[in-house]
């Protein structure tokens, strides 16, 4: 196939360079996109008198067509072309001719395909937030099921304080609600400055309206610099940034998936279709899609490093490095969706192991708080009352007894002002129930907790 630049040179490219300069196998995906692209740089030519109305009107169905023909599967592409831009460029001038050799007027491959990659991941942004609002839903969900399950919460993954199975799950939902809103925040940023018109990186001397392209495909401004216009991929690293912190929030949710649905937590128990077995030990029920989960996450932190890693020495303006930006961010947005996407029915399918949570709960002293602040609210320091505790806990531990079942007369050896209501106090119900302050595992909380997730899915469209 005939390059489009070929003119300067005498013999044709090498093909093994030709294969490694080639990337139509991975920037095909960006033919849509592309094709928009064009038809407003055309009908822009053409308004401004750059071409004519007749060429204007066959480049706009020549494109309509090609795209046409793409989605329904009758034009295959053809890897031998140098990337997708030519690729079309190359299908429309056999369609309709010379007028298709004008497209290209007042237009690099520079900006086009800064401009191709915005509109692509724009649009890959909107389906990974409606996944990220798939799972906040299915994690509300999961939670008002299980507002009454106590459960250990933990520190240094030592039991700690008794908390609710729905306090602790509904700390995602708002990860992946800060998410939802980071991506959101970078689409925006992403999409406020069109680099159409930037040209190689210099501009062009014809009379066009940049203005007029960034309207139409959905930007709210220009760059305002050419350069900058064809050289800037800080909204692929953000992006990409933003993408490593879901797998971030994805991976500590599978690790504790992982750990709660081994025989030593067994606090859930996950769906048959969402786990596997061993090929060699029958007993087996392994949590494979959580695991995969927890790996994946550091594939998309190589993916991020990998186009730093590109960009840090590059020089102003375009250079065929940049190429890597797209292999990098597409395999990021790859690994996301399908994390998002097996991550919500699984939690949706989990079973919750109500039962085990609570004896959990029962075992390594979590209401050892409760019992400070019991001794508190009878006037004593509350470091006194820590040290108090701590030696009722160690004496509890050397002899083999927990808060709850240590007898009265033992209490009042080490304080005298402990009274038979302490055991009221330190139950794991009144423990949560009385945790009153904001955003606390109280059922009032997790309630407003719930209420708020609720209303944010509500507002985006998720009821």
């Amino acid at each position: 196939m005939d390059k489009m630049w070929a003119g300067r040179f005498s013999k044709a490219l090498n093909k093994e360079a030709d294969d490694f300069n080639s990337s139509i196998h991975f920037d095909n995906r960006m033919y849509k996109q592309d094709i928009i692209g064009s038809i407003v740089h055309a009908k822009m030519l053409g308004d401004k008198g750059i071409i004519s109305h007749d060429e204007k009107a066959q480049i706009i169905n020549g494109l309509s067509g090609i795209l046409e023909d793409i989605e329904s599967g009758s034009l295959a592409f053809n890897m031998d072309a140098e990337d997708i831009h030519m690729f079309i460029e190359s299908e429309l001038t056999k369609r309709i001719g010379d007028a298709g050799k004008r497209l290209h007027t007042a237009r690099s491959r520079n900006d086009q395909v800064a401009l191709d990659i915005r509109l692509h991941l724009a649009a890959q942004c909107e389906e990974i937030g409606k996944l990220i609002l798939n799972l906040i839903e299915a994690i509300k969900d999961k939670a008002a099921q299980n507002t009454d399950a106590i459960m250990p919460g933990y520190t240094h993954l030592q039991r700690a304080q008794p908390i609710t199975f729905a306090h602790h799950i509904l700390t995602y939902a708002f990860m992946l609600k800060r998410d939802f809103e980071r991506i959101s925040d970078a689409v925006n940023r992403m999409m406020s400055q069109s680099p159409i018109g930037s040209c190689a990186l210099a501009g062009t001397t014809y009379d066009t309206d940049r203005y007029f392209e960034a309207e139409h495909l959905g930007f709210s401004g220009i760059s305002l610099n050419s350069i900058d216009g064809v050289s800037d991929r800080d909204f692929c690293l953000e992006l990409l940034s933003d993408y490593a912190i879901i797998m971030m929030h994805l991976s500590r949710f599978s690790e504790e998936i992982i750990l709660w649905s081994s025989w030593e937590f067994k606090f859930v128990e996950l769906d048959d279709s969402y786990t596997t077995g061993s090929s060699i030990m029958p007993q087996k029920k392994n949590s494979d899609m959580a695991e995969l989960v927890r790996g994946k996450t550091g594939r998309v932190y190589g993916d991020l490093m990998a186009l730093l890693t590109t960009l840090k020495g590059l020089p102003l303006a375009y250079n065929k490095d940049m190429q890597e930006d797209k292999e990098a961010i597409f395999d990021a947005v790859d690994t996301v969706k399908k994390c998002l996407s097996i991550f919500a029915p699984m939690v949706a399918t989990m079973s919750v192991l109500k039962d085990n949570m609570y004896k959990a709960a029962g075992e390594g002293f979590i209401n050892a708080t409760d019992l400070a602040d019991y001794l508190v609210k009878k006037g004593m320091p509350f470091r006194t009352a820590y040290k108090h505790v701590g030696e009722i806990v160690g004496y509890c531990i050397k002899n083999g007894y927990v808060l709850e079942n240590l007898p009265l007369e033992k209490y009042k050896e080490f304080d005298s002002s402990f009274t038979e209501d302490l055991y009221n106090e330190i139950s794991l119900e009144t423990c949560v129930n009385k945790r009153i302050s904001a955003g606390s595992t109280g059922p009032e909380s997790v309630k407003t907790q719930i209420d708020y997730i609720t209303e944010f899915l509500n507002e985006k469209g998720i009821h």
